[in-house]
C-alpha cells in the first residue's frame, strides 16, 4: 500500500477534526433554544473543547511513544467519535459542555499523533508533498464547516452535526488498524507528570483566557484573571522544564533553528489563519447581508487554492529553497489578506472569488513550508517531541487569531446605541491580522541560507555547512 494512503488516512482524521470545530458555530442559535440556554453561555461549548485540546496535546507525543503511534491514532478517533455522538444526545449545557471535552481529548490526540505517524513512515525527501496533503482539510475545514452546519440544521437537526462523524469515525478506526504501523520508542523515559500539570494549568490559562477576548462570556476582571493564571502556568512549566531530564514539552527544541523558525513565525503567520474563519463570513454575512450558503460558496474558493497547491509546493520549494520561499511568501500571502478589507457590497463576486483563490494557494503554500521546516533537522527519537509541541504552538496561535479578530471588533462598536457590528469595523481587522502574518518574515530571514535543503532536494549553497540533526 502507497505511503499516501497512510497520509490520506491522516488528513482524513486532520479534517473531521477541523471542520467540527467549526461546524458548530453556525447552528449554535439552533442548540441554544433547543436546549433552552442563552446563545452566549452556549459559547462555552466551543472555548470548553479548546481547553481540552491545550491540556492534553502535550501529552500526545509521549503516549504515542509509551503505547505506540497506531494505538493511540485508533484509540483517539474512538474517543472523538464517542464524544461526538454524546452531543448529539445532549439533554443540557453541562452535558454538553461535557461531551465537547471528551471530543477535545480525542481531537488533542489525532491531530499531533497522525502528524507523527506521517513523520515516522514517510522519507524527509518526500514529507513536503506528504504534509502538502494535511494543509487542505486544515483550510478546508474551518471553510465548509459553517454552511455545511447550516444546512444540516436547517434541513434536517443540529444533532446531526455530531452523529455524522460516527461513519467516518468507524471507517478511520478500520484503515488505521490495516495500514498503519505500530511504531513505538524503546527506554521511553518516565511521564513528566509534574510538567503535564504545569503546562495544563499554563496553557488551559491562556487557551480560556484569549479565546474569550472579545466574546462577551466573562466580564474583563475575569478574563484578565485566566491570562494571568496562564502566564504564570507557563513561567513555573519554563523553570520545572530547565531542571528536568526529560520534561513533557522539551524547550530544547528551540536551539534548532529550522524548529525555532516554524513554531515562532508560524506562531505569527497562523494568527491571520485564525482570524479568517472567524472574521470573513461575519464581514460576508452582516457586512454584506449574504446568506450562510452564499457566504461559505465565496470562502471555499480559498480551499480550491490550497487543492491547487499539493503539487506544486515541492518544485517551488526545491527551486528557490525554504528560507526564500517562506520572507517571500509571508507578505505576498498576507498581501492577499489584507486585500480583503479592500472589499465593499458592491464588489463583482468574480473579483472576490479570485481574490480568495490565488490567496489560498499562497497561504496553503507557506502553511506546508512551514509545517514541513518544523522537522527538518529534528531526529526521529525526538519527532513525538516536536509534533506536541507544535500543536500546542498552533493550537494556542489559532486561537490568538481569533480572538485578535474578535477584539477589533469589540471595541469598535462601543458606544453604539445598539452595539451592532457594521461592515466598516472588518477593513481595520483584517489589516492588522495580515500585518501581524507579514511580520513573521523577520523571523524566517534569520534561517541559514541552506535550510531545509535535506527535505526540499535543494543543493546547499557552497559553504554553508548541513544543519545538526537536533539538539534536543
Amino acid at each position: 500500500m502507497p505511503r499516501y494512503f497512510v497520509t490520506l488516512i491522516v488528513a482524513v482524521a486532520l479534517f473531521m477534526e477541523t471542520m467540527d470545530s467549526t461546524v458548530i458555530a453556525t447552528s449554535l442559535p439552533a442548540i441554544a433554544a433547543d436546549l433552552h440556554e442563552d446563545p452566549i453561555t452556549l459559547k462555552l461549548a466551543l472555548t470548553s473543547y479548546l481547553l481540552s485540546l491545550a491540556v492534553f496535546i502535550p501529552l500526545s507525543g509521549w503516549m504515542a511513544d509509551r503505547f505506540g503511534a497506531r494505538t493511540v491514532f485508533r484509540a483517539a478517533i474512538v474517543v472523538f467519535t464517542l464524544g461526538s455522538a454524546a452531543c448529539g444526545f445532549a439533554q443540557g449545557l453541562p452535558d454538553f459542555i461535557l461531551f465537547r471535552i471528551i471530543q477535545g481529548m480525542g481531537g488533542a490526540m489525532m491531530v499531533p499523533v497522525g502528524r507523527l505517524v506521517i513523520l515516522r513512515s514517510v522519507p524527509k525527501a518526500e514529507l513536503i508533498s506528504a504534509l502538502a496533503w494535511l494543509t487542505i482539510p486544515a483550510l478546508m475545514g474551518p471553510v465548509i464547516g459553517p454552511p455545511l452546519g447550516g444546512f444540516i440544521t436547517t434541513v434536517f437537526s443540529w444533532r446531526w452535526i455530531f452523529w455524522i462523524n460516527i461513519p467516518v469515525g468507524l471507517i478511520g478506526v478500520i484503515l488505521a488498524t490495516r495500514y498503519i504501523a505500530d511504531i513505538r520508542e524503546e527506554g521511553l523515559p518516565p511521564l513528566d507528570v509534574k510538567g503535564f500539570f504545569l503546562s495544563g494549568i499554563g496553557l488551559a490559562g491562556l487557551a480560556f483566557g484569549i479565546t474569550t477576548i472579545g466574546q462577551g462570556l466573562f466580564p474583563t476582571g475575569i478574563v484578565l484573571a485566566l491570562l494571568a493564571v496562564g502566564v504564570v502556568g507557563i513561567w513555573l512549566y519554563v523553570r520545572h522544564a530547565r531542571v528536568t531530564q526529560a520534561p513533557l514539552l522539551d524547550l530544547d527544541l528551540l536551539k534548532v533553528d529550522t524548529f525555532y523558525a516554524s513554531v515562532v513565525g508560524g506562531f505569527l503567520y497562523r494568527i491571520g489563519l485564525g482570524a479568517l474563519p472567524f472574521l470573513l463570513p461575519l464581514f460576508f454575512q452582516l457586512g454584506f447581508g449574504l446568506t450562510a450558503l452564499q457566504s461559505g460558496l465565496l470562502t471555499f474558493a480559498s480551499a480550491i487554492g490550497a487543492v491547487a497547491m499539493k503539487t506544486t509546493a515541492a518544485p517551488i520549494l526545491r527551486r528557490f529553497g525554504f528560507k526564500r520561499v517562506l520572507v517571500t511568501n509571508a507578505v505576498v500571502s498576507s498581501f492577499f489578506l489584507a486585500a480583503i478589507a479592500l472589499f465593499t457590497a458592491g464588489t463583482p463576486h468574480g473579483v472576490i472569488l479570485a481574490v480568495l483563490l490565488v490567496g489560498g494557494f499562497f497561504k496553503s503554500l507557506e502553511f506546508t513550508s512551514i509545517n514541513s521546516l518544523a522537522y527538518a533537522d529534528i531526529d526521529n527519537k525526538a519527532m513525538s517531541r516536536a509534533t506536541s509541541f507544535a500543536g500546542v504552538a498552533q493550537q494556542l496561535s489559532l486561537s490568538a487569531g481569533v480572538a485578535m479578530g474578535a477584539l477589533v471588533l469589540e471595541v469598535q462598536r462601543i458606544g453604539r446605541p445598539d452595539a451592532s457590528v457594521v461592515a466598516g469595523d472588518f477593513p481595520l481587522a483584517f489589516v492588522l491580522v495580515a500585518a501581524i502574518a507579514a511580520s513573521s518574515a523577520f523571523v524566517f530571514a534569520r534561517l541559514p541560507k541552506g535550510a531545509g535543503a535535506n527535505l526540499s532536494g535543494r543543493a546547499r549553497p557552497v559553504g554553508v555547512a548541513p544543519e545538526p540533526a537536533s539538539q534536543a
